[in-house]
């Protein structure tokens, strides 16, 4: 059985391939980490490392140890995390954004509701772009996005469906089918949808410029009218869906009681 400090001193020399690091990382000398490594080795029976006086590397043994270790030490760390946190229940500060006006309406009115159950938990919300939400979850810079399914990133985790909304066609006031009822998928092919940009304000700008057309979500009428855009209703068209997105690494108790918080208002209003 291994013991906790020779996990610590194996898998940071595995990443660090240098003692010298490696006691920084630790904080403790350089000769404790080799005495550590090498008591290890012993009881195994096999070498882990080839030293030299210029470098450090993995042997076929010890790069074998690292693969089956690092994921199951990882596991085991983070379950502690969370069992601790769940202890102390549900505090700190949880980093909110929304992507549209519709969003943000709902992710306030959602804060509040939330604060009242869990008054030492601040909740800090921010507007995000639909770029932003890929790499904000990934660099940790929030804990959860009000976003639709069809956010699609790596490693994040959708909630539950909160609401659905038609799906529309922006396009120019002097487009064929501003004059339309309604459009079918179909016709939507045969159009020629802008470049993405980096706000929905820049790609409605792009739209009533005649520079192509857009599918949005029925909110969109609501809360960006232009003189100079038409929304027409995609007839056979799934409906964009909203949830909660959260990176998976990162569901904490804050980011689970957040999401039960926010689908039960959304219940409610029904």
């Amino acid at each position: 059985m291994l013991e906790r400090h020779e996990l610590d001193a194996f898998l940071t020399l595995a990443e660090q391939l240098h003692f010298g690091r490696t006691a920084e990382l630790l904080t403790v000398s350089p000769a404790r980490v080799s005495q550590t490594i090498a008591k290890l080795e012993r009881r195994i029976g096999v070498r882990l490392f080839h030293r030299t006086s210029r470098r450090v590397e993995l042997t076929a043994a010890g790069r074998e140890l690292y693969a089956e270790l690092r994921p199951a030490w990882t596991a085991i760390t983070e379950a502690v995390a969370r069992a601790t946190e769940a202890g102390r229940g549900v505090t700190g500060t949880l980093r909110a954004a929304f992507v549209g006006a519709a969003g943000g309406q709902l992710l306030v009115g959602a804060a509040e509701a939330f604060g009242k159950s869990f008054p030492d938990c601040e909740v800090v919300v921010r507007e995000a772009q639909f770029g932003d939400v890929g790499p904000w979850l990934a660099n940790d810079e929030v804990d959860v996005v009000l976003s639709t399914r069809e956010t699609d990133v790596p490693g994040t985790v959708q909630g539950a469906t909160l609401v659905s909304e038609a799906r529309m066609l922006a396009v120019a006031l002097g487009h064929p089918f501003a004059r339309r009822q309604t459009v079918s998928l179909a016709d939507v092919a045969r159009t020629t949808p802008v470049e993405a940009q980096a706000t929905l304000q820049e790609t409605l700008t792009l739209v009533g410029a005649g520079r192509g057309v857009a599918e949005v979500g029925a909110q969109t009428r609501r809360y960006y009218p232009r003189p100079d855009v038409v929304y027409v209703p995609i007839s056979d068209a799934p409906p964009v869906r909203w949830c909660l997105l959260w990176h998976e690494d990162r569901e904490t108790a804050r980011v689970r009681a957040f999401d039960h918080v926010l689908d039960e208002l959304v219940r409610s209003a029904r």
